[in-house]
């Protein structure tokens, strides 16, 4: 239920996080809205350089990102704090996954490898705004 959910956002987490968001627009059009598949939003991402990253946002406890890169490699990032759009990285922050609206960068050791992310509408199930 969207209600359970909403529960395990942190208040200072929501306006943030772009998997709390889709979400809850999912859960705006009704009950039928909010499953436990809900809780799992799914996009798309197209780089500078012919590179794609796949990702799934995943609401729950903790929070976090599941990255496909297109050279063959799976992230599983933590969400961490941010001040603006929604922020992934590992435990030393030596690899950090940026998203804000249909944006996205990755950074590895502090230089970005995954840059000009856009948002693909191809095989893209999150919600639009």
């Amino acid at each position: 239920m969207c209600r359970d959910f909403f529960r395990q956002v942190p208040a200072s987490s929501r306006a943030s996080n772009t998997a709390f968001l889709a979400v809850a627009l999912l859960c705006s059009v009704g009950p039928a809205g909010c499953s436990a598949g809900a809780q799992r939003v799914q996009a798309t991402f197209v780089c500078d350089g012919g590179k794609t990253i796949g990702a799934v946002f995943i609401a729950g406890t903790p929070e976090r990102a599941d990255l496909q890169l297109s050279d063959g490699r799976r992230l599983i990032l933590p969400q961490a704090i941010s001040a603006s759009g929604a922020r992934y990285a590992n435990s030393d922050e030596s690899v950090v996954f940026w998203n804000k609206g249909r944006t996205a960068f990755i950074e590895e050791g502090g230089r970005q490898t995954y840059s000009g992310c856009l948002q693909s509408d191809h095989g893209d199930q999150s919600p639009r705004r």
